[in-house]
């Protein structure tokens, strides 16, 4: 650490005896700024105050606060608990010295001093606590980088959904209608079922998240339908039904193919999806598709977005039917 570089710290030199409080200072001063108080409040008040010491050099003795007192509240404050503190004492006895680094202190030094040592425990301790400043800065520079990225990952999936539910869309206006509702009424029914005993451990506030941005893929499988099927102005024929049902395969193969494309960056999320896919036209009674599942062998995402589909259904006005009223 060359002297400039010295000249940038700031040495509190904490002290109720005034000869001793010259002694450090002039000691210290051709090295570092050095600021002095005689007593624990002001030393509290002045390692609070910006700019703050990168150093304290405290004595245990003295009237009002000791120097244990003051080390102790410097370390229990956030804005202070990382300031090395540095005890100057004429108590040398073992348990004393034991208690202040207990109490969190770098180090002991014991009256009276050797200048030569002071100044060289000081440079070490100052390095030490620059090294470890630029480690907190790096850590949180990283941390704040991961959260940038999150966000970007985050982003990019969002802009995924829109734009695969935007597919469906493309085929049929009411089907990007549908989508928009239905993602609202599942977070609405989530929401409404988190507190329930039975469903409380599978309905956390990120479950619920993934719910809400998974539900647009839910008929994206619907892309695979033919225009004289999904675009049909009146009921399905009993073979055109069977066509309109593989949607949720279709949609599962297409959220499982993604899957294998992007390995697990997203596995949840897309796992997620691709369950409300395949499910949301299963039946409490087992007379649902394509897989005929019974009750709760429903996943609990695949029975929320089917009432919620249903739902939808039944308040929307088709060509062949109108929309039923509350």
């Amino acid at each position: 650490m060359n002297q400039d570089a010295r000249s940038r710290f700031t040495v509190l030199v904490v002290d109720d005896t005034p000869d001793n409080l010259v002694l450090m200072s002039g000691l210290l001063k051709d090295h570092y700024r050095v600021k002095v108080a005689n007593g624990g409040e002001r030393a509290l008040t002045i390692a609070a105050t910006a700019p703050q010491p990168d150093i304290v050099l405290l004595d245990v003795m003295m009237p009002g606060l000791d120097g244990y007192e003051v080390c102790r509240r410097l370390k229990a404050h956030p804005s202070t608990s990382d300031i090395p503190v540095v005890f100057l004492t004429a108590r040398s006895d073992q348990a004393d010295e034991r208690r202040g680094l207990e109490l969190g202190a770098v180090d002991y030094i014991t009256k009276p001093i050797s200048p030569p040592i002071v100044l060289a425990r000081v440079h070490n301790h100052l390095q030490l606590k620059q090294a470890n400043d630029l480690l907190r800065h790096h850590n949180a520079s990283l941390e704040s980088e991961v959260q940038r990225r999150t966000a970007d990952l985050r982003a990019s999936r969002d802009a995924t959904i829109v734009a695969m539910a935007s597919l469906a869309e493309t085929r049929d206006n009411e089907t990007g209608n549908h989508i928009r509702r239905t993602q609202h009424y599942v977070r609405v029914l989530a929401e409404g079922l988190r507190d329930h005993p039975k469903f409380a451990r599978f309905l956390d506030s990120e479950t619920i998240d993934l719910l809400h941005r998974s539900a647009p893929l839910h008929d994206i499988g619907k892309v695979g339908i033919p225009d004289s099927v999904l675009l049909k102005p009146g009921p399905l024929t009993p073979d055109e039904f069977e066509v309109m049902k593989t949607h949720t395969t279709i949609g599962y193969e297409a959220i499982k193919a993604a899957e294998r494309v992007m390995g697990h960056s997203d596995l949840t999320f897309l796992s997620l999806a691709r369950e409300i896919a395949l499910t949301h036209h299963e039946r409490w009674d087992g007379s649902g598709y394509p897989q005929g599942l019974k009750g709760d062998a429903i996943p609990l995402a695949g029975r929320l977005m089917a009432v919620a589909d249903v739902y939808d259904a039944l308040i929307s006005e088709r060509v062949y039917k109108p929309a039923f009223s509350c």
